[in-house]
């Protein structure tokens, strides 16, 4: 539970960096979602920075300010010069959220995202670019952030674990489960599985990510049934074919070697689709009494539960019910409203 409180502050004016929007994954999805919630906040008057030579901005926020410049040059003026605030492009705000990527000077208070450390903690799942940009913004967010929101209370352990950032600087604020993922009529279904050439029962994994997704043993351990790896078996379906996605599958397997929070599993989950996740890391935060859980390394115990879940009608029933609940513990409303009173509070301090 969170309890709102009422500051004399009439308008807090908030700056948000858009631009990861532009790209795809958990960390899009989080942005736009948040970001769209922020702006139906009493008090909150949202200006967003979206800057990517990949797309252009075609969405429903207002007061977007659009910029067609490369992130490489956003992290080397932001991040190792730093003689340019964000004022220089947004105005003046009273909070600057920042993406993931970059951290600018601000004169407003600041907060920003954490939602994994791979790159610090694992170095060898990322590249080298992207291991050197995260280490230069750890440093300056140690040094100048406000607030840090962790996206769970694994990634807080993470961030107490590998960085100096002060405990009472880490909040977690879970990430939420978008109103499309729902269960949707057999004939979409059909129609989705035809779309996509579909086997009518196989075990669903998802792709993309490399080594943390422990793919090699879920090749392994999916030897007796179909399986379909999202991004490999059939290309990336766009955002809103996803629920048909899951709805499609017996089972989400995710038995990932690390995740931030893990919006696949509640997203499965509230879609009518059974899961089975690590026992490790964010997992079982995300997946609660509703999820299946194995050891990621331990072949055997992945089979095994695979086979139960696969064959035990009962079983997947459970799970279902369970899911439904699970999933309904996350919503992006609620994220953007403790989001909102992170802000309120710095604003009073």
């Amino acid at each position: 539970m969170f309890t709102i409180i009422s500051y004399n502050k009439s308008m807090i004016k908030v700056g948000m960096d858009i631009s990861q929007i532009a790209h795809f994954g958990g960390v899009p999805i989080y942005t736009r979602e948040l970001a769209e919630n922020l702006q139906k906040q009493n008090n909150l008057e949202m200006v967003y920075f979206f800057s990517s030579l990949r797309r252009s901005y075609h969405g429903s926020l207002r007061n977007v300010k659009k910029f067609k410049l490369p992130p490489t040059l956003f992290e080397m003026l932001f991040n190792r010069l730093r003689n340019v605030g964000i004022e220089h492009f947004i105005g003046p705000v009273d909070i600057f959220h920042s993406s993931d990527w970059t951290q600018p000077p601000s004169k407003a208070k600041k907060v920003t995202t954490y939602h994994d450390v791979v790159p610090i903690k694992y170095p060898q799942w990322s590249h080298p670019k992207i291991v050197a940009v995260q280490n230069r913004r750890l440093k300056i967010v140690e040094s100048e952030i406000d607030m840090v929101i962790c996206v769970s209370e694994s990634t807080r352990k993470d961030l107490i674990e590998i960085s100096k950032i002060p405990r009472e600087k880490l909040k977690v604020i879970y990430e939420g489960v978008s109103e499309i993922f729902k269960p949707h009529p057999l004939d979409k279904i059909r129609s989705f599985r035809n779309k996509y050439n579909l086997p009518q029962e196989f075990v669903l994994a998802i792709g993309g990510v490399g080594q943390r997704r422990n793919l090699n043993r879920v090749k392994d351990a999916s030897k007796k049934y179909k399986l379909i790896i999202s991004g490999v078996d059939i290309p990336w379906v766009s955002y809103e074919e996803l629920p048909l996605l899951y709805a499609s599958a017996k089972v989400l397997f995710y038995p990932s070697l690390y995740e931030g929070f893990g919006l696949p599993i509640v997203e499965a989950m509230a879609s009518g689709t059974p899961v089975i996740t690590s026992n490790i890391s964010s997992m079982p935060e995300a997946g609660g009494d509703a999820a299946v859980y194995v050891d990621p390394e331990n072949m055997e115990d992945m089979g095994d539960k695979l086979k139960q879940v696969m064959e035990d009608k009962s079983l997947r029933g459970e799970l279902i019910k369970k899911g439904f609940i699970q999933a309904k513990k996350f919503s992006w409303q609620k994220c953007a409203l403790e989001t909102a009173e992170v802000y309120r509070r710095l604003i009073s301090q």
